[in-house]
């Protein structure tokens, strides 16, 4: 217990007060790829400390000196101990049951949203291999269609997709533009961001950090996209682009570049502001250290035990039965 309740209180700390802080800071406009990676190091960093906190509770420590053998045999004398006792078995089984439950659910709807994801979009392409006409010069695919829009396929075999209507709303540097947007959805993998981000939703939905995290996300990274996407044209050339294509739709397993346009076209008419390189790294170095600071504690008896000899198990009566062996 005395690892699990500091991990468990990291957690439900880490799940109250950062979301309230990240929601508010400037900085993750200024810098959409910080943003996206420290909501990600946050969601992530819940998660394992959960899932650390229960094997704590079914494999505590207790520090033993002594030879090898002599140690071994305490860590298996003390494993019965723990399970024979109805109270040591059921605390570590619920810490047990606690850690498979999370890591297995987070694991399981993450490889169903990707695989059901990945399912709709073969559809789709099979349906624009009919319908949509290939354009060499731009990279893309054309619907027919009267409606404005300009969506990607990410994954295995993307492909960028475009209406008629679109090329005829657009000139040519804009039309670059939102190209150069979703080629940046492809080159980033927003769909696997996006992907991890919404199965953290499906597997906990009544979790209020998970569910803002997924929104801030899908913000991040259509800014992301634009901020590589005006690297070869204009802020305020992409800026016109997505005021034409404001309300445009997209397949659900789609990233559409009109989306969020309001906020979107706001920033990019605004000054332009990135944070400092020193201060980007300084920023993915404190979210590397959020996540690693669980797994420290977690591993904290792990790695005492190769000055002291601890056998990673309850305490038990260690002495006596050495004694008698």
């Amino acid at each position: 217990m005395k690892i699990a309740l500091p991990l468990l209180g990291y957690a439900v700390v880490l799940a109250v007060l950062a979301p309230m802080w990240l929601t508010r800071a400037g900085w993750t406009s200024r810098s959409p790829r910080l943003g996206i990676w420290a909501w990600q190091a946050l969601t992530a960093t819940v998660v394992v400390s959960v899932a650390l906190a229960g094997l704590a509770v079914a494999v505590p420590s207790v520090a033993f000196s002594g030879s090898l053998a002599d140690m071994l045999q305490a860590c298996v004398l003390s494993l019965r101990a723990q399970y024979a006792a109805p109270g040591g078995a059921a605390v570590a089984a619920s810490g047990t049951v606690l850690a498979v439950a999370v890591v297995g659910r987070v694991g399981w709807c993450l490889a169903a949203g990707l695989w059901r994801a990945r399912r709709e979009r073969s559809r789709h392409a099979e349906v624009l291999a009919l319908v949509g006409s290939h354009r060499s010069d731009l990279g893309v695919t054309v619907l027919d269609d009267d409606r404005p829009a300009v969506y990607c396929l990410p994954g295995y075999g993307h492909r960028i997709v475009l209406t008629s209507a679109t090329l005829a709303a657009l000139e040519p540097s804009a039309l670059d533009a939102v190209i150069a947007h979703e080629r940046a959805h492809i080159r980033g993998r927003h769909h696997l961001v996006l992907g991890y981000a919404e199965a953290l939703v499906r597997a906990f939905p009544r979790v209020a950090l998970f569910r803002t995290a997924a929104t801030e996300t899908r913000r991040l990274v259509e800014m992301a996209a634009d901020d590589e996407a005006t690297r070869g044209s204009g802020r305020l050339t992409l800026a016109g682009a997505l005021v034409e294509l404001a309300g445009a739709g997209a397949p659900a397993s789609a990233l559409a570049a009109g989306g969020d346009v309001a906020r979107r076209v706001r920033r990019l008419m605004g000054p332009h502001r990135p944070l400092r390189r020193v201060v980007v790294w300084g920023g993915a170095l404190a979210a590397v250290a959020v996540l690693a600071l669980p797994v420290v504690l977690a591993t904290e008896p792990a790695v005492a035990s190769i000055d002291m000899h601890a056998c990673p198990l309850m305490e038990a009566p260690v002495a006596e039965t050495t004694g008698a062996a």
